[in-house]
């Protein structure tokens, strides 16, 4: 299998590809530097001969979890018996217990992939280590299932807490400017400035 029809975004230092995989549609997105070929994967959730054809196509060299639920680890196993190491912050590696990590990923680290610079920012709420990645000089920002359109990722689940998800978009994503494209873990791209008017309006609603 080739990359064909999984760019998803791309300018002249970075490009990156999506996959929709399983059955919740997880988006996976593979962060390439177009300069050096070297790539980075972003939630290794499911169909992972899918994923690993694209690691191979890709130059993908590690893999970056935004958190730990079932739905974004699936893929692990088969992505780490590759050779793939699996970094995740250390609040959510109790969830990759039966799956397995490879190193934890702390808040305000830069993992370099060929040129480029992705800072991993402590975004929780959604789970208790859930993070997101801005890609330095880019307008990306990969938000897991901190941020989608339409509002903040559920926090009904164990470990998931309402006014800390909106402490981490008020605090953490919001700081980013409005042109900043989000890449959620599920579903379609928004922008921080189509989000942000909304923000009161959730905190009423409560979800």
């Amino acid at each position: 299998m080739s990359s064909d029809g999984t760019l998803h975004w791309r300018d002249a230092g970075v490009e990156v590809h999506r996959a929709v995989v399983g059955p919740v549609d997880n988006n996976v997105f593979i962060v390439r530097c177009r300069a050096t070929g070297d790539s980075v994967l972003i939630d290794a959730a499911n169909e992972h001969e899918r994923l690993l054809d694209l690691c191979t196509a890709l130059g993908v060299r590690r893999v970056l979890e935004t958190h730990g639920h079932w739905d974004h680890i699936q893929a692990v196993p088969a992505m780490r018996e590759a050779g793939y190491a699996v970094g995740v912050m250390s609040a959510d590696a109790p969830s990759l217990a039966d799956v397995g990590y490879d190193a934890f990923l702390d808040h305000d680290e830069v993992v370099e992939v060929g040129r480029l610079r992705i800072r991993v920012i402590h975004s929780p709420g959604h789970t208790p280590g859930s993070v997101s990645f801005a890609v330095a000089g880019t307008p990306l920002l990969f938000t897991g299932d901190t941020l989608f359109p339409g509002g903040p990722g559920a926090t009904a689940f164990e470990g998931g807490d309402f006014p800390t998800i909106i402490r981490s978009i008020e605090r953490e994503l919001f700081a980013f400017p409005d042109g900043t494209v989000v890449l959620p873990g599920h579903g379609a791209d928004t922008t921080i400035g189509a989000e942000r008017p909304h923000l009161e309006g959730w905190i009423a609603r409560g979800w």
